[in-house]
């Protein structure tokens, strides 16, 4: 029972909920909820910088901002008009910059009062320059609060976090202090060495540390510290290039998504014209993905053509519903005296107040099988017109080194099989993933057909090099035996009536295999011994001496991890760290990362490297 009840605990503050909360008190002065004399939120106008906006958009919506009487929410960088008579909470990086722009708003009177929250740990000497502002200006009294608020990422899901700003000070947030490890000769190393130091130096300060006893939630093993893994980039670089199958993966790899809102551009149609049928102008349009879809929350780590059928069945459900609404309607239109009628109204009068009762429910339903219709359709428009089934099928063998059904040779060379792109990654993937690199001659057969087809060979020249430099060139990571079958084709979504038609689409099934950074994972979790992880540096904080070992002090198995991907992550790794947890009974993951990238992003970082 203490296990569930810890569990019940740990899940019910997750860092998404535990950041919405710190951002809520941030915007009522910091202190327990206010209201003014009549009930209503005292009035107040936001003022954050580019950070700030990105850290609340996912987590607040304008309607939430505004029910917390945020009347305005503008840029600090912004023209701004003057407010005397309004309070004003800033949440922003404390960058010479921004703390000029707001010495600046301190001496233009701007507003009644000012909150000032910084996103990271401020300076004693940048304070000391609003200090002197505020004194010149005459303003001191009106300088309400000035908070430090630890905030310096985004959270993107309840265990999901990025780091905003790269190469900046470390992300800072209250929980017990853990026990790090981090793979030798990395970036991740390097990493680990500072926070190490970091958290050393803090732990020493009484006054001013973020660790405090009463920091993990009530029901939590206060005697648990965490284990936080820091893992390289470097040790899969086949899996951020790799074409996914799991819907939100799909949507981040093949649409415009970002800080949770998928950008989509729909055209509409052929318009007449004086000068004839032209294209209609492209529509654009944005959707929120948010942990209040349930639809989004139940399928985002589910196969494509799962989703595709689930989108179905939720349509022809509403539209069930939808044709008993009408129904009714039109037996409450029977006019006549006739008894028949009469009975069949006030049997029906109740059905009809249920319905109507419910339709503010129908409407939402509605909305998001609009959303996950149009969604869903410009993924498989991309699935379709780039074959990407038979590119993740065909790379899911190559990582599990299963007998190749075709050439590679073949789909490079295929006119209609994706874009330049989808073949560079294929054949990174291939070249990653093969213990012995090809022949030179190979190599240059290869170099041809993708010059061929389009492809820039400079994320080929940085691999190369990478290869012939890391010493994981002699064992790349595998990946676990096959992952794929196919199965039948879906029946339900190859109906004529059906939005989605999967003509020629493969209905893949995932099959659980463990990724790279969930083996790490979970041999260091579970305190295994593997060849992978038995030098994995340990760094204990709490220590008073640095212990630079890899043996452990600690031999009990956590409850609790964090891993951090050093040089970017993507939502396949998250996807498959979510899917080796279900299974944990009790136990918790949180997945972050220095940015989320997808396979184009990365690609890109790939060709810059390449050209050095």
């Amino acid at each position: 029972m203490a296990a569930a009840a810890a569990a019940t605990a740990a899940a019910a503050a997750s860092i998404r909920e535990r950041q919405t909360v710190a951002l809520k008190r941030m915007l009522n002065f910091n202190v327990p909820h206010i209201k003014n004399s009549t009930g209503e939120p005292v009035w107040k106008v936001l003022i954050y910088d580019r950070f700030g906006q990105d850290i609340i958009s996912p987590l607040l919506s304008v309607k939430e901002l505004r029910d917390m009487g945020i009347t305005l929410h503008l840029l600090l960088h912004s023209d701004r008009d003057p407010i005397p008579d309004v309070p004003a909470v800033y949440f922003v990086m404390p960058t010479e910059e921004n703390i000029d722009r707001m010495c600046q708003d301190l001496r233009n009177q701007l507003y009644e009062s000012y909150y000032l929250n910084f996103i990271s740990a401020i300076s004693r000497s940048k304070l000391e320059d609003i200090a002197n502002a505020a004194l010149a200006a005459s303003a001191v009294t009106q300088v309400a609060k000035v908070f430090d608020q630890y905030l310096n990422f985004i959270t993107l899901e309840d265990d999901m976090f990025v780091l905003c700003n790269q190469n900046k000070e470390l992300v800072s947030y209250r929980g017990a202090v853990p026990i790090i490890r981090c793979s030798r000769g990395t970036a991740a190393e390097m990493v680990a060495v500072k926070l190490d130091k970091k958290l050393r130096e803090n732990l020493r300060d009484a006054r001013n540390s973020l660790f405090t006893g009463d920091t993990l939630g009530a029901g939590q093993f206060s005697f648990q510290r965490p284990l936080l893994v820091l893992v390289d980039r470097n040790i899969d670089l086949a899996t951020p290039l790799h074409h996914t199958w799991t819907y939100q993966a799909l949507v981040h790899d093949v649409l415009d998504f970002h800080l949770n809102r998928v950008n989509l551009e729909e055209s509409s149609g052929v318009e007449n014209s004086p000068a004839g049928a032209r294209p209609k102008r492209k529509n654009k349009k944005s959707y929120d993905l948010t942990p209040v879809d349930k639809f989004w929350q139940k399928h985002k780590g589910s196969p494509f053509p799962e989703v595709a059928e689930s989108v179905q069945q939720e349509l022809e459900s509403y539209r069930a519903q939808e044709d008993e609404v009408k129904r009714l309607k039109s037996i409450m239109g029977l006019e006549g005296e006739d008894e028949g009628a009469i009975s069949m109204l006030s049997d029906n009068t109740a059905k009809l107040t249920s319905a109507v009762s419910s339709l503010p429910e129908l409407l939402e339903k509605k909305r998001l099988i609009d959303l996950h219709t149009n969604v869903a359709t410009a993924v498989l428009e991309h699935i379709k017109a780039r074959k990407l089934d038979v590119y993740f099928e065909y790379e899911e063998k190559i990582m599990s080194k299963t007998t190749l059904d075709k050439s590679l040779l073949d789909i490079i060379s295929d006119p209609d099989a994706g874009t330049p792109e989808d073949k560079m990654r294929l054949f990174l993937i291939y070249y990653i993933s093969t213990q012995q690199a090809p022949s030179e001659a190979d190599l240059e057969q290869y170099k041809k057909a993708l010059t061929d087809a389009g492809c820039n060979l400079n994320p080929l020249q940085y691999i190369k090099q990478w290869k012939a430099f890391t010493k994981m060139a002699s064992a790349p990571a595998s990946y676990g035996s096959t992952t794929t079958k196919p199965m039948g084709l879906l029946s339900r979504v190859m109906n004529t009536g059906s939005q989605f038609v999967m003509e020629g689409v493969k209905n893949l099934v995932l099959k659980q295999q463990n990724l790279p950074v969930t083996r790490i994972l979970d041999n260091l979790m579970e305190m295994k011994s593997n060849p992978e992880t038995d030098d994995y540096r340990y760094f204990d904080p709490k220590m008073l001496r640095g212990n630079d070992s890899s043996v452990p002090r600690n031999k009990n198995p956590f409850q609790e991890a964090i891993v951090f991907v050093v040089g970017g992550g993507n939502y396949i790794e998250y996807q498959n760290l979510v899917d080796y947890i279900k299974g944990k009974q009790g136990k918790h993951i949180l997945y972050g990362c220095s940015e989320l990238f997808n396979a184009t992003q990365f690609i890109k970082q790939l060709s810059q490297l390449g050209q050095k």
